[in-house]
């Protein structure tokens, strides 16, 4: 009996060093791998778990599973991969000289996502594609080849998009990194590096060089004739009447004799400064400035004349007229944002439901303040656009405010005042099913909404509206309570009564910085929708005495009530 006992002893310990070895030899296995750029693939996460049926009081569990698009409890639970692009303010991976560094920085991110069915695309292979390939660039800490804006699209980035971006925010060049990458500019600034470096595919493509690591694809953009050129994110400022002496410094000037709005911002746009002031037939291209203060606006009457002008006002007149444009052009100013130089004892929420504007109101307060926001959760697709604070531990006050969806009362007592942010629940239902479905810029299909996941999500997600700021009607220590649609109509009112309430300083320069790139690259596109009402008769009187509900709260606590928009009253 001894015997058998003692060999089968002997056995298991052999076992347990052979299961010991093959455990290191795979963890090596695994590390050489990585270190040769080997593809890491990832089961998809399951589109079809939505949410189920449940009460009005706490939201739905299932946000606290890991899916497409969840937003995770646990600040490093899971990293969401997500459709769309951003604007990043700049590279945010820790500098290194090291290229291989580099790699392994971004390939923690990127990796996540399944790998495109290539990896690297032949330099000898034919491609079509728009405008015009100029070569491959370096682009490190060092020697950036392009400074302007920046924007991600981690599944379906490709030359065409990263070029359409570029010429629509008024850049000449159009630069793709890593496959995923697009970087935008008018000049190029750094050397030529070997084409062998841009070997890598763009994930949305075949065929199509789209950079490396620490390298640029670089296109210029398909030309379009004078005045047929499309641009966003820009804005009329107003009319402004200035002494001659203060516009003949402005760095640039044009005098044509056919001048056109449009023309003069398109020469403000190429020489890439922010501001066209116009008056035809002059064109001054400048910074932003004080000098374009809203108490200083005049009569938009008074530059009605600027139409039809076609030559100069008199050489007696000491004062001008102008009317004054935001090119999409983003003045280096507002690009910079840092931590709190010191850290604040006080926590202050940025609530609201999903699918509110969130992410467009922490753009916004980033803006004006030049301070980073911070969040309950960790989205990294929301870090690599720039959002700095989505890393940064959300209790650690080196953030002006923090993102929180959250609406239980321990959570809510964690905060010591907080911005509730309210938008129509109609479009909130929409806007988050939109980002579950396709990301924070992508939209549902139709056959999305004609499925059986879109009545559970609003049966789930429609009470949640309403517990969610009943919740913190109640429960939150200090309140201000900023309505969506109001900050749409009255950007500027509304963003002086967010950093005072911040407690922040807002100079002239960064509210002109907010005003002239409001929509930046984190808002979706309204273009495009169902082709049908996807709410029916049930859902309208399921939701609306939830509006009722939600306006009560707010008229007995003496806060600003719902817009009429929502409901009729």
């Amino acid at each position: 009996m001894v015997a058998p006992l003692y060999r089968l002893h002997c056995l298991l310990k052999r076992a347990q060093m052979l299961l010991l070895c093959l455990g290191i030899a795979y963890l090596m296995a695994g590390s050489i791998l990585l270190l040769q750029r080997s593809s890491v693939r990832v089961a998809q996460p399951n589109l079809a778990g939505l949410p189920p049926l449940l009460s009005l009081a706490a939201p739905p569990t299932a946000l606290r599973t890991a899916g497409l698009g969840v937003r995770a409890r646990s600040r490093w639970a899971a990293v969401q991969p997500v459709s769309g692009g951003g604007a990043k303010a700049g590279r945010h991976w820790p500098a290194s000289q090291s290229l291989g560094v580099q790699h392994l920085h971004r390939r923690w991110f990127h990796s996540l996502l399944p790998e495109s069915p290539e990896q690297r695309v032949s330099l000898h292979r034919s491609s079509r594609h728009k405008g015009t390939y100029i070569g491959c660039f370096l682009h490190n800490a060092s020697d950036r080849a392009l400074g302007g804006t920046m924007l991600y699209d981690l599944r379906k980035m490709t030359s065409s998009l990263c070029q359409d971006t570029c010429s629509e925010s008024g850049y000449q060049f159009a630069g793709l990194e890593y496959g995923a990458e697009c970087h935008c500019g008018n000049r190029i600034s750094s050397p030529r590096a070997p084409e062998e470096d841009c070997s890598l595919v763009c994930r949305g493509e075949r065929g199509s060089p789209c950079g490396g690591v620490g390298r640029l694809s670089i296109y210029k953009v398909e030309e379009q004739l004078p005045g047929h050129r499309k641009f966003r994110n820009v804005h009329y400022r107003g009319c402004f009447k200035m002494p001659k002496n203060t516009i003949s410094t402005f760095p640039t000037y044009s005098l044509q004799p056919n001048l056109t709005t449009q023309s003069c911002i398109e020469t403000c746009t190429d020489k890439e400064l922010p501001l066209a002031v116009f008056r035809k037939p002059h064109c001054f291209c400048t910074w932003t400035s004080s000098l374009f203060s809203l108490n200083q606006q005049s009569d938009n009457q008074q530059c009605a004349g600027n139409y039809t002008a076609i030559s100069a006002p008199p050489a007696s007149a000491e004062h001008e007229h102008f009317q004054v444009y935001h090119t999409p052009v983003l003045d280096s100013r507002c690009k910079e944002r840092m931590f709190l130089p010191q850290r604040s004892s006080s926590l202050v929420a940025l609530s609201s439901f999903p699918g509110a504007g969130n992410t467009w109101v922490r753009h916004l307060i980033e803006l004006v303040t030049g301070y980073y926001t911070g969040s309950f959760y960790f989205d990294g697709t929301l870090y690599n656009r720039g959002f700095k604070g989505e890393k940064d531990y959300w209790k650690s006050g080196r953030s002006i405010c923090v993102k929180t969806h959250e609406s239980g009362q321990k959570e809510i007592e964690m905060f010591d005042s907080a911005i509730l942010l309210i938008r129509n629940p109609y479009r909130s239902l929409v806007a988050e099913f939109n980002r579950k479905c396709a990301g924070h810029l992508g939209h549902a299909t139709d056959a999305q909404w004609k499925s059986k996941e879109w009545p559970e999500f609003v049966s789930s997600y429609a009470p949640w509206w309403a517990s969610h700021a009943l919740s913190w009607l109640k429960f939150g220590r200090r309140l201000l309570v900023v309505h969506y649609e109001e900050l749409q109509r009255t950007l500027l009112p509304q963003l002086r009564l967010i950093t005072d309430f911040l407690n922040a300083t807002m100079t002239e320069e960064r509210l002109l910085c907010a005003q002239s790139n409001q929509d930046g690259h984190f808002k979706r596109s309204g273009a495009q929708r169902p082709s049908f009402d996807p709410f029916t008769t049930d859902m309208r009187q399921m939701i609306d005495p939830f509006i009722r509900t939600v306006d009560q709260a707010l008229q007995s606590r003496n806060l600003s009530r719902l817009p009429q928009e929502y409901l009729p009253r």
